[in-house]
C-alpha cells in the first residue's frame, strides 16, 4: 500500500501538534532521534489514515505531505 501521509523526519522538531489533532489517532512520536535530537513523528497504521491533512495544516515546519488515494 502506498503511503498517505509522509513526514520529513529531519525537519520534524517533534512538536506532537499533529499527535494531538489526528482524528485518527495513529501518530506519535518515534522512539529514535533525527539529527537535531528530536523524536521525530510517524504514523502507526498507514492503512487508517483518511488523507484529512490536518497533521500537515497544524505543523508549524512544513514537515508533512498527505496523498489522497
Amino acid at each position: 500500500m502506498d503511503k498517505r501521509v509522509v513526514f520529513d523526519e529531519e525537519r520534524c522538531k517533534g512538536c506532537e501538534l499533529c499527535v494531538t489533532f489526528c482524528p485518527k489517532n495513529i501518530i506519535y512520536l518515534a522512539d529514535r532521534l533525527n539529527r537535531q535530537g528530536y523524536r521525530p513523528a510517524t504514523v502507526t497504521e498507514q492503512e487508517k489514515c483518511i488523507s484529512c491533512a490536518i497533521c500537515a495544516r497544524m505543523c508549524p515546519d512544513c514537515a508533512i505531505e498527505v496523498y489522497k488515494h
